[in-house]
């Protein structure tokens, strides 16, 4: 039995925090995990800027209920999902993603949590798990599944390079540089082609 593990933000939909950005007018918002591979630095990073223009939950929710998956996800994730178990496993947090979860179609996701104070500011993260797309596929494994991965970051490399197979999407040309041992693709269409290939097997 096989489980496929998508990312999220980069794969199916756009970078929450890029579009965060430009809605906002602040433009280091649009460093993601594709430039900095320590999500907790990251994260405490961007709270910072955001406590800093006093910005809270509720700015970025509106941004997100503007935010469409990207062409061609859904489509490819019913295609994806009518031939085996998808999870997407996500360092996002649950309060940006039930929205994006709905114009998805309700996959199943794992992701973080966000905490909030009354007033809507964002004080802090709580991660579920350290390092939880990797720890999840592992998991999964020991409970007799094979796992095929993908994603386009930094924080993907774990998952994907733990299971029966990997996949890069839409990565940056430096990921792709560093790990050109693991296949990457550009289209929906070349790796749902890929996945099926492997699910044949």
């Amino acid at each position: 039995m096989d489980i496929v593990c998508l990312d999220l933000e980069g794969v199916l939909v756009p970078e929450i925090w890029i579009d965060f950005a430009k809605e906002s007018g602040i433009p280091e918002l649009t460093r993601t995990t594709r430039d900095e591979p320590d999500y907790d630095k990251l994260m405490r990073w961007r709270l910072g800027v955001l406590k800093e223009h006093g910005l809270g939950l509720k700015e970025i929710q509106d941004t997100i209920a503007k935010i469409d998956p990207l062409p061609g996800a859904k489509e490819f994730l019913d295609e994806l999902r009518s031939l085996t178990q998808v999870i997407i496993l996500s360092d996002t947090f649950t309060q940006f993603a039930k929205p994006l979860m709905k114009k998805l179609g309700w996959p199943t996701i794992f992701c973080n949590t966000l905490e909030v104070a009354e007033d809507g500011e964002i004080t802090g993260f709580k991660m579920r798990i350290e390092n939880q797309k990797y720890v999840s596929v592992k998991a999964f494994q020991s409970a007799g599944f094979d796992t095929i991965a993908s994603g386009d970051s930094y924080n993907d490399l774990g998952m994907i390079k733990a299971g029966k197979a990997g996949f890069l999407f839409r990565s940056t040309d430096q990921i792709k540089k560093d790990n050109p041992d693991i296949p990457a693709y550009e289209t929906y269409d070349d790796l749902l082609c890929a996945i099926k290939s492997v699910l044949s097997e």
